[in-house]
C-alpha cells in the first residue's frame, strides 16, 4: 500500500478575503546561479571532469506541493540539480468535495501557465473517481458508489472538469484516474466490484474524450505488488488506457529493489504488461519509505528508470519520501542529484489528436492471470560516500509545510510569500 500523502488543501481567493502577509529575508551570499553550490549541499560532479556524455533523461519531475507553491519551488528544484529542466508538473485535485473534483476556479491556474509557457512540458494531474476519497467508507458503500458511477450517474463532474482543462488550453494534460486503485486507502478502490470499478472508468473516460479540443492520454496507475487487489483485475481495457503507470516505493521494510522487481504485480510484471498491451510505462509515484535513507534504492530506481524510459516519472519529494524537501535522506540524496545534476532530459511524445467521441461504454472482460514476470539484470550498486551535511531548503524559506502560502524567489536573494485567507476555511 502506497503512503498517506498530505491532502491537497483547497484554497479561494474572494477580494473581500484576501490577507497579504509579506515577509522578505535576505539570503546570505550573493544569490544563487543556475546550478550553484549553497551550504550543506551534497557534492556534485567537478566541472574539471569530462566523462563520456550520458543519454537523455527520461522527461522528469517532482510532486513539490498540490498548490502554487509545487510550481514556485519547481525552478528552485532544477538551479539545485544544476540547471537540469524539470519537464513534468504534477499535482492532486482534493477529493473531498465534487466541485473540487470538477477543478476549481484558481486551483489549477498556475499549474496551466506553467504548462502553456513552453510546449515540451507535460502537467500530470491525479483525478480522484469519488467525492470523500480518504474518508475509510466500508466495502459495501464503496461498491454501492461504484455501481452508481458505472450507471452514469457522476458524468457531469468529470465532464466539467474536462471543459475546464480546455478552458485553460492544457488540453493534453496526463489525467491520472483513480490512482492505486488496488489498495485499500481510497473510496474509488477497485476491490469492493473490480467489474463495476472498470465499467466506471470506461464512463468517465469516454466522457471526458467526448468534450471538444480535448487530447487527454488517461494513465492507469496501480500501487506497486498485489495489495488488496491484483491490479490486472482492475484494468479497464487498451481503447480507455493510454499509460500504464505504477506507485513505487521503497517497502515494505527489509524487501531490496530486486524483489521490488520480482514480485507477483511488480516492476517487472509491470513492464511486461504494458510491452504486451502496446501501452508507454509511467512513475507517477515513487521514492524512499519504510527504509530510511536507502541510498541503493535510490540508485537502482534511477537505474531502471533510465532502462526502461518511461514516458515521464515524478519523485514524492517530502519527508519521508524525498531528497530535496527532506534532510533525513542525506545519502540518497546525493544519489539523486549527482545522477540528474546538469543533464538533458529527452522531449516528451505529444499527445494524440483528439478522438472521436464514443457511445455509452459497456464492460469489457479483461484477463486475470498476469504475465509471467522475467527480471531484468541490473547492475550492481557503487558505493556513495556521504555527502558533507544535508540538502537544504531554498535560503530564507522556511522548509515546513506551508500549504497555505505561496512562496516565490525574486533573484534569488528575496523571499516573498503570500497568505491567502478564507473566513470558509
Amino acid at each position: 500500500m502506497a503512503p498517506q500523502r498530505r491532502r491537497p488543501r483547497p484554497w479561494r481567493l474572494t477580494m473581500a478575503a484576501v490577507a497579504f502577509t509579506v515577509s522578505v529575508a535576505l539570503a546570505t551570499g550573493s544569490g544563487f546561479a543556475a546550478g550553484a553550490s549553497r551550504a550543506g549541499d551534497p557534492p556534485v560532479p567537478s566541472a574539471t571532469v569530462s566523462p563520456p556524455a550520458p543519454k537523455a533523461l527520461p522527461p522528469f519531475g517532482a510532486f513539490l506541493d498540490s498548490g502554487p507553491m509545487g510550481i514556485a519551488r519547481m525552478a528552485e528544484l532544477s538551479r539545485w540539480l544544476g540547471g537540469t529542466e524539470l519537464k513534468v508538473a504534477h499535482t492532486y485535485l482534493p477529493g473531498d468535495r465534487w466541485r473540487d473534483i470538477e477543478g476549481e476556479p484558481g486551483f489549477l491556474d498556475a499549474w496551466a501557465y506553467w504548462r502553456r509557457e513552453k510546449p515540451d512540458r507535460t502537467l500530470v494531474l491525479n483525478v480522484p473517481m469519488q467525492e470523500r476519497n480518504e474518508d475509510n467508507l466500508p466495502d459495501p458503500e464503496v461498491s454501492a458508489l461504484l455501481r452508481q458511477g458505472a450507471a452514469g450517474q457522476f458524468d457531469g463532474h468529470f465532464r466539467a472538469l474536462a471543459r475546464r482543462l480546455v478552458q485553460l488550453r492544457v488540453p493534453d494534460t496526463v489525467i491520472v484516474l483513480g490512482w492505486e486503485m488496488n489498495g485499500i486507502t481510497y473510496t474509488h478502490r477497485c476491490g469492493p466490484d473490480p467489474q463495476a470499478w472498470k465499467t466506471y472508468w470506461r464512463r468517465i473516460v469516454t466522457t471526458m474524450r467526448s468534450v471538444p479540443g480535448q487530447r487527454f492520454r488517461f494513465d492507469f496507475a496501480p500501487s506497486r505488488g498485489r495489495d488488496a487487489v491484483p491490479w490486472t483485475e482492475c484494468y479497464p481495457g487498451d481503447d480507455m488506457v493510454d499509460i500504464v503507470g505504477m506507485d513505487s516505493y521503497d517497502q515494505p521494510a527489509g524487501v531490496t529493489f530486486d524483489e521490488q522487481v520480482t514480485e507477483p504485480y511488480g516492476l517487472q510484471q509491470q513492464v511486461d504488461f504494458a510491452k504486451a498491451h502496446g501501452k508507454p510505462l509511467s512513475y507517477p509515484e515513487w521514492g524512499l519509505f519504510r527504509n530510511g535513507d536507502n541510498a541503493d534504492y535510490m540508485r537502482r530506481m534511477l537505474d531502471w528508470i533510465d532502462a526502461h524510459r518511461p514516458l515521464y516519472n515524478t519523485l514524492t519529494d517530502y519527508c519521508p519520501h524525498g531528497v530535496w524537501q527532506c534532510s533525513a535522506n542525506p545519502r540518497s540524496s546525493q544519489v539523486y542529484r549527482s545522477a540528474l545534476y546538469g543533464r538533458l532530459t529527452d522531449q516528451p511524445s505529444p499527445a494524440p489528436a483528439p478522438e472521436t467521441p464514443t457511445s455509452t461504454p459497456t464492460p469489457t472482460s479483461t484477463p486475470t492471470t498476469a504475465p509471467t514476470a522475467t527480471p531484468t539484470p541490473v547492475a550492481p550498486a557503487t558505493p556513495v560516500p556521504a555527502p558533507e551535511s544535508v540538502p537544504r531548503h531554498p535560503a530564507g524559506c522556511s522548509p515546513l509545510d506551508l500549504s497555505d502560502w505561496v512562496e516565490y524567489w525574486i533573484g534569488g536573494r528575496l523571499c516573498v510569500r503570500l497568505a491567502w485567507w478564507s473566513p470558509t476555511r
